[in-house]
């Protein structure tokens, strides 16, 4: 039935695990497949700061992971896309109201980041938006990767953002 080697690569490739780790790095895929989970653990093992860019970002067990380190101690800065100012449903707000204010990219059309620096030496990043839909129900990944060049060129890109980024101190604005 499985004659041609393409259709045995193709049945093999449906049996893989859904994390697959490594010394520096891992990996996972949505829907079920932990996204939300291992950016929580990472994010609970933070001791001095986190940055993250996030183009949509819903997740309360994301957001709640960031207040539970900036009440640790660690020093918390987000940078979000503008949309997250006039958007009904976003984890900014609760950010907000919990001494977290976040920037807001303006300069770009969109601001389609998703990552999260921790530490100077964790990336976490893909194409898994911080939100409860791309865990249960899109096709998405995240990376973890320890290393420290990496995030010190993501954390360098973060800083240029944030460069042109406005402080917001209220969300659900019509007119920004």
């Amino acid at each position: 039935m499985l004659k041609t080697p393409s259709m045995r690569y193709l049945l093999a490739l449906l049996f893989l695990p859904l994390t697959v780790s490594a010394q520096n790095w891992q990996v996972f895929f949505s829907p079920g497949g932990g996204c939300t989970r291992a950016v929580v653990e990472q994010l609970n093992s933070a001791k001095s700061n986190v940055l993250v860019q996030a183009y949509s970002f819903t997740s309360a067990p994301i957001a709640k992971a960031l207040v539970n380190a900036a009440n640790r101690g660690v020093n918390v800065s987000v940078l979000l896309d503008r949309s997250q100012e006039t958007e009904r449903y976003t984890s900014a707000t609760y950010l907000l109201n919990n001494e977290i204010s976040p920037l807001i990219d303006h300069q770009h059309a969109i601001a389609h980041n998703k990552v999260m620096i921790i530490d100077q030496h964790i990336v976490i990043t893909g194409s898994f938006n911080f939100t409860k839909a791309a865990e249960e129900k899109n096709a998405e990944n995240v990376l973890v990767i320890d290393n420290m060049e990496l995030a010190n060129k993501y954390a360098e890109n973060w800083q240029k953002h944030a460069l042109h980024s406005r402080r917001r101190r209220n969300f659900f604005s019509v007119n920004s």
